[in-house]
């Protein structure tokens, strides 16, 4: 039986800021276990919180974009539970009062857009992180502390692969504001997500959740995997059971964590260290004001400014380091459409080969630029290119390459006829060829005038005279 799916998302992405949420320690991933805490983040007594200024910055922009209603009045609550990995034994955050609610963000699945409505955006503290071994259980508490968002959405998703666009579209926006890096897989970035069957669009089947998903991929395979599973159930008339779940990717199926039998009370009240903050409405403009260009934008803009495809510019704006190093290329080179290809294609492949990505690519735009150029303007051959190509991604100049090699094209007519017409004396049989309507002839007598040349006469030129002298024979 076919059932309607109902999915709803909460994704946790860790703020790129230096500092904690409301400490002076420091944010950083891989450091060496418990050395990026304070007494503030670990609840020592008498430590009192103070607001990261940046942290409340970047969500902003982040409510911004997602065209979310602002609060800015700022307030934060108290949430309090006991776990290992709370320090203070509660956790500072926005239960009642989100710096952003009512917002939205279109996806795009199959060809058709969608909007997935956002019902709030809260600040709060990231807990410490523990590691389960055979020794025990150790906990590392430099990520105690670290400023979050959390984005809820609206139970708006029906299907994996609408639940899969909507946090790739909310990870690129993100990423392109600068509020996250959104890696995934070292946990700046995480979704919980939602989801229940029912027979029908206007009931709520009994949901689960599935925690910690750290990938967009997992996203797809584990709503696809947990729809399979309750469909299964309902199908042999069994009941789900309301629990959290998580997704073995090996098994490419749901596994229980733990039940819920009722929602936890979690005592919230006011935080009492923090009084309300009354936002300047001019400082909240300039960031508003001064938002960096949105993924979609971008799009437009490759399409209008530079003619390229839909396609082509998708494949762009998908990276933001390719995006950048691609209009850094512009900089030096017209030729927009050739520079994508060489861009999308032989650096991207070239950076994939050797384990790189375009935050650290080995040429600079300004060479990957003069290539295109030499190339476009036939000082060489495309041919020569793909030879000058390997050398300029190890830094090198394109134009001492092609110099050393000696590879400059001779554009020069006299001596390119000199050598079209030994080339045409010593193949007569060319000839009646080309008289006997064979245009196969003209190729052939192209590529031995540029072997003869060594690869250096122009193409172009080559043909256009060869054609020129045959007629004349």
């Amino acid at each position: 039986m076919n059932y309607f799916v109902t999915i709803g998302i909460e994704i946790h992405c860790e703020l790129k800021t230096n500092t904690k949420m409301f400490s002076g320690a420091p944010v950083r991933f891989g450091e060496t276990a418990n050395t990026c805490t304070s007494v503030v983040d670990l609840g020592h007594p008498g430590c009192l919180p103070c607001v990261n200024k940046e942290a409340v910055a970047l969500a902003i922009k982040a409510c911004t974009a997602m065209h979310c209603d602002l609060e800015t009045l700022v307030r934060f609550d108290r949430k309090n539970y006991y776990y290992s990995d709370l320090p203070k034994g509660f956790q500072i955050t926005q239960q009642f009062h989100p710096i952003g609610t009512n917002g939205y963000v279109e996806i795009d699945v199959d060809g058709k857009k969608k909007q997935i409505r956002i019902e709030r955006i809260h600040m709060e503290e990231d807990t410490a992180k523990q590691f389960h071994k055979e020794t025990g259980t150790y906990i590392d508490f430099n990520r105690a502390g670290t400023p979050l968002i959390e984005i809820v959405s609206k139970p708006d998703m029906h299907s994996a692969k609408e639940a899969a666009a909507y946090v790739e579209t909310l990870r690129k926006n993100i990423l392109y504001l600068n509020v996250s890096d959104v890696k995934m897989e070292e946990g700046s970035m995480r979704c919980d997500v939602n989801i229940s069957l029912s027979k029908d669009k206007d009931t709520l089947g009994t949901k689960t959740e599935i925690k910690n998903l750290n990938s967009i991929a997992n996203v797809q395979k584990a709503v696809q995997a947990e729809i399979e599973r309750q469909s299964a159930l309902l199908d042999a008339g069994e009941k789900v059971e309301q629990a959290t779940r998580r997704y073995d990717e090996a098994q490419k199926t749901t596994i229980l964590m733990r039940k819920k039998e009722g929602n936890v009370d979690y005592k919230y009240f006011p935080e009492p260290n923090i009084f309300p903050i009354q936002l300047d409405l001019d400082w909240v403009k300039s960031i508003q004001d001064n938002l960096e260009e949105l993924p979609d934008a971008r799009l437009a803009r490759f399409m209008k400014d530079y003619e390229l495809s839909e396609y082509d510019a998708s494949v762009l704006v998908s990276d933001r380091e390719m995006a950048d190093f691609f209009e850094e290329v512009l900089k030096s080179t017209k030729f927009a459409k050739k520079a994508c290809n060489w861009v999308i294609g032989d650096v991207s492949a070239y950076l994939n080969k050797n384990n790189l990505n375009f935050k650290n690519v080995p040429c600079s735009s300004e060479n990957l630029a003069s290539l295109i150029n030499v190339i476009e303007t036939g000082e060489i051959s495309g041919k020569q290119g793909k030879v000058v190509f390997e050398e300029v991604m190890q830094g090198k100049d394109p134009k001492k390459v092609i110099e050393e090699k000696g590879m400059k094209q001779v554009s020069d007519d006299g001596a390119i006829l000199a050598i079209v017409n030994s080339v045409l004396d010593a193949n007569p049989q060319s000839i009646e060829d080309f008289k006997n309507g064979k245009d196969r002839a003209v190729g052939f007598l192209v590529g031995q005038v540029m072997k003869a040349s060594r690869g250096q006469a122009n193409p172009k030129r080559t043909n256009e005279l060869i054609q020129e002298e045959l007629k004349k024979r």
